[in-house]
Parts: C-alpha cells; sequence; structure tokens
C-alpha cells in the first residue's frame, strides 16, 4: 500500500473520531510529520507546468525530458540545465 493511502486511512480514522492522531499514525505506519504536511503549491510551480504541457502538445515527438530543457535554457534557470542539451544542441 502506498504511504498517501496509508496517510488518507490514518486520517480518516482521526476524522470520524476513532483514534487520536499519534494511535492512527501508529497504526498506519505514518510519522505524524508526514500526516500534517502539506504542500504548498506556488505560482510558479504552475506556470512551468502550462509551459511544459503546451511545449509537449507542440512537440509530440520530444520527451517531456528535452521539453524540460529547453524551457530551462531559455529561462536561465541556473542549476536545472545538468544532464541537458547544451546551447549548441540541435533542438528540431
Amino acid at each position: 500500500m502506498r504511504p498517501s493511502q496509508r496517510r488518507e486511512m490514518a486520517a480518516i480514522a482521526v476524522a470520524q473520531r476513532w483514534v487520536g492522531i499519534a494511535l492512527a499514525c501508529w497504526a498506519f505506519e505514518v510519522s505524524e510529520s508526514s500526516y500534517r504536511y502539506s504542500p504548498k503549491l506556488s505560482g510558479e510551480n504552475e506556470e512551468i507546468a502550462d509551459l511544459l504541457i503546451g511545449l509537449t502538445n507542440a512537440w509530440k515527438r520530444w520527451g517531456f525530458g528535452l521539453c524540460f530543457c529547453i524551457y530551462a535554457t531559455f529561462k536561465g534557470a541556473a542549476g536545472i540545465t545538468s544532464g541537458c542539451i547544451g546551447s549548441t544542441g540541435n533542438w528540431s
């Protein structure tokens, strides 16, 4: 069973008032910090996702990895272009 499923079951047990958080986490083998974690999405993440989806739709023969490398190269994002094709690569 995936950790996210165990976390959901623990949350249901706590919400139904069957057990407390500590006992639910122990029973479903979920850490309390994982139980309490909630991701914080930024607007930049949504923008990047939209741009990458647009690239993959426009260039269906390119893989997601190549589209990500192109996006990172053109945006000048430092540190995420490692392992990507350099700016002299053939993009077509």
